[in-house]
């Protein structure tokens, strides 16, 4: 059941986002050829009117085909005067825009959705899961209560501190390395408080908490989640807009992150943002509200890279259209172009090379 719901989540992003495209470009006048959801080969299709409706068989987005994508085009007359290059550049711009806008007030809506009406989960002191390959594996049990570290009490954030003084001989940051001293983890197992001595290890992915780049000591194990707490509706806008902010900035980051060969390794791709959704829907129904509307601000974010062939592609070329005050030769664009697919395919690459390490190493670790 988990897969179909996930599934479900997935196609109202990618139908809102064509459905934005659609409606605007039925709204200024264009000829919409064909309307699809997922890619080809199509599965089944039906004209109504003047426009196809299809469903593809590989789920891995859709598209709108406005008649006149390219300025070359065989049109007859009665369509050329609605094609897609006929048209009045800030025509082209909001039909483009309107499928990130989509992604973007459905982003926006579901975070204050959550904060607002579902609430995010507060914390335990509680050991949750622990992943595999991390010393606490190999120590500690589910449901420790932890009530100091090196003699210092707290809360699960004070704890992570003092576990990331921890570092490896040299300040070593490779990945894995070992701490150069090892933790004294007091926890209270059946009643009984014990110490454990764990030596934690170097994750170079983990944030650290200081605002630089990530990078710490960690034993490897997640808190128990405890009850929600919903917040008020001016503290939920607030909440919202400071959500949405940090997911844009850390978002535009992607093209710098793979130049940086640790960076790199955070990128995740279709595959692990479905899986991620469908895990979480199998322990927390209600936290896939928060899930969805971060892919759907992250797919928003990615498609106005102004690079072709991504939404942000056509929006700038548009803009340079208006400014330099005539049309950009269709093959300039196609070599640019270029470049940009190459881009795309590169963070998919990435992202889906990511995604399979993960599945067959420590999972996603989403609880």
């Amino acid at each position: 059941m988990s897969w179909v719901l996930a599934f479900v989540g997935f196609a109202l992003l990618v139908i809102l986002h064509e459905l934005g495209h659609f409606w605007a470009a039925k709204s200024v006048g264009m000829r919409v050829e064909k309307f699809s959801l997922f890619f080809p080969p199509t599965l089944f299709s039906k004209k109504r009117g003047e426009t196809e409706y299809a469903i593809g068989a590989i789920p891995a987005g859709g598209y709108v085909k406005i008649s006149g994508m390219n300025p070359d085009e065989d049109l007859p007359d009665e369509v050329r005067t609605r094609a897609y290059y006929s048209q009045p550049v800030w025509k082209r711009i909001v039909v483009i825009a309107a499928g990130p806008a989509m992604n973007l007030i459905l982003a926006f809506v579901l975070m204050f959705v959550f904060f607002a009406l579902i609430g995010a989960e507060t914390g335990t002191s509680k050991v949750g899961v622990m992943e595999t390959n991390y010393p606490a594996a190999k120590v500690l049990e589910s449901g420790d209560r932890v009530v100091a570290v090196d003699g210092k009490r707290g809360g699960p954030a004070v704890f992570a501190k003092q576990i990331a003084t921890h570092k490896c001989p040299g300040d070593a940051r490779t990945e894995g390395c070992k701490a150069a001293q090892p933790v004294q983890l007091t926890v209270v197992r059946d009643g009984r408080q014990r110490t454990f001595e764990i030596t934690p290890i170097y994750d170079p992915a983990a944030p650290n908490g200081d605002g630089e780049d990530p990078g710490r000591s960690r034993l490897g194990f997640s808190y128990q989640a405890g009850p929600r707490e919903t917040l008020p509706f001016a503290e939920s806008l607030d909440v919202t807009a400071d959500r949405f902010w940090y997911i844009t900035k850390t978002t535009l980051t992607l093209p710098a992150r793979l130049l940086d060969t640790e960076k790199r390794k955070e990128i995740s791709g279709v595959v692990g943002s479905y899986e991620t959704t469908r895990q979480t829907i199998l322990y927390d129904l209600a936290q896939v509200v928060g899930i969805l509307a971060i892919i759907s601000l992250s797919l928003a974010i990615v498609n106005l890279f102004p690079f072709l062939p991504l939404d942000g592609g056509h929006i700038f070329w548009a803009i340079v259209e208006k400014v330099r005050g005539r049309p950009v030769a269709f093959s300039v664009m196609e070599r640019a172009g270029v470049v940009g697919f190459m881009l795309v395919i590169l963070i998919f690459l990435v992202g889906l090379t990511n995604d399979i390490d993960r599945l067959s190493g420590e999972g996603f670790q989403v609880r």
